[in-house]
């Protein structure tokens, strides 16, 4: 499977730790709580004993029963995010995001998919302000005026669940709820150019053709990713256009469609705990995700209430 730094997982990184309280500040890292246990009665992936997510062969088209299955997945992660993003307020920390993640997916008889994959110490992924993703929640508090994402996977079932989206804290800045607006946009334009037979780079296309003419980046190193009964499977959907780019859609076919856009440079560092990635310029980036499946007519989305 993916590595902590791959640029095929998107999901939030490290998180931070304001020196002041003003929304133009950088994030810093802040402390990290204990790992949550899971009760022994929740069925787990592979991964969530050794921390080591090992690549199986997998189908990119994969059968109804296992769409099915991945229906009641997406519609659960839908769930955990809405429970948790009720949550969003000024003062409540990343980690007590993450509580509510952890029991919201126990809650439903899922695991959340994140903890222990690849090492990854949460059951949540949230990415603040100039966070692209991979954030891992601690006991920074958010603060008026921040963008937060919050990426939630599940596995029920006997597979995962994938979705996440971007919210506003407090009062925000006109530039940023643009961003966010933007961000969704691309998503849905995204998923629109979903037909069976029209090459992936179709979906890339109609993202940076959205995005670049409202005036904003967007991220090329982490992309979107074929999800089933493995987190990650070899499929690659970048939110660009790749001419090169050539594998076709086909009917049954699931992945991810998870668009990072930026207000300034789509370049990204990645910080010392290997997780973190941020834009370059610290400048802010927003990113919306759906898992979905692909159609006759076009594309159906799992991850929804």
């Amino acid at each position: 499977m993916l590595k902590a730094n791959d640029p095929c997982w998107c999901g939030s990184g490290r998180k931070f730790k304001r020196c002041h309280k003003a929304a133009t500040d950088r994030v810093r890292p802040g402390r990290l709580s204990p790992m949550r246990a899971v009760p022994a009665a929740i069925p787990r992936p592979p991964y969530a004993a050794t921390g080591e997510a090992v690549r199986q062969p997998e189908a990119a088209v994969k059968s109804p029963e296992v769409i099915e299955r991945m229906r009641r997945a997406g519609r659960a992660a839908a769930e955990v995010l809405a429970e948790t993003a009720a949550a969003i307020a000024p003062g409540i920390t990343t980690d007590e995001l993450d509580a509510i993640c952890h029991a919201a997916c126990i809650e439903r008889g899922g695991y959340p998919s994140p903890l222990n994959y690849n090492g990854f110490p949460k059951s949540l992924c949230t990415s603040v302000n100039e966070v692209i993703c991979h954030g891992i929640p601690d006991d920074r508090e958010l603060v008026d005026g921040d963008i937060v994402n919050l990426d939630v996977t599940i596995y029920l079932d006997g597979v995962h669940g994938d979705t996440n989206a971007t919210f506003l804290v407090g009062a925000v800045d006109e530039q940023s709820r643009r961003l966010v607006e933007v961000t969704r946009e691309s998503l849905e334009l995204g998923i629109a150019a979903v037909r069976p037979g029209r090459p992936f780079s179709d979906i890339g296309r109609a993202i940076q053709t959205h995005a670049e003419g409202a005036g904003f980046g967007v991220v090329r190193s982490f992309v979107g990713h074929g999800i089933g009964e493995q987190f990650h499977t070899d499929l690659h959907v970048p939110h660009y256009y790749e001419p090169r780019l050539t594998t076709l859609m086909e009917e049954g076919m699931t992945f991810t469609i998870e668009p990072m856009i930026t207000v300034g440079s789509y370049e990204h560092d990645l910080w010392d705990d290997g997780w973190t990635a941020v834009t370059v310029d610290r400048r802010r980036t927003a990113q919306f995700e759906h898992t979905l499946v692909v159609t006759a007519a076009g594309a159906e989305v799992l991850t929804q209430l």
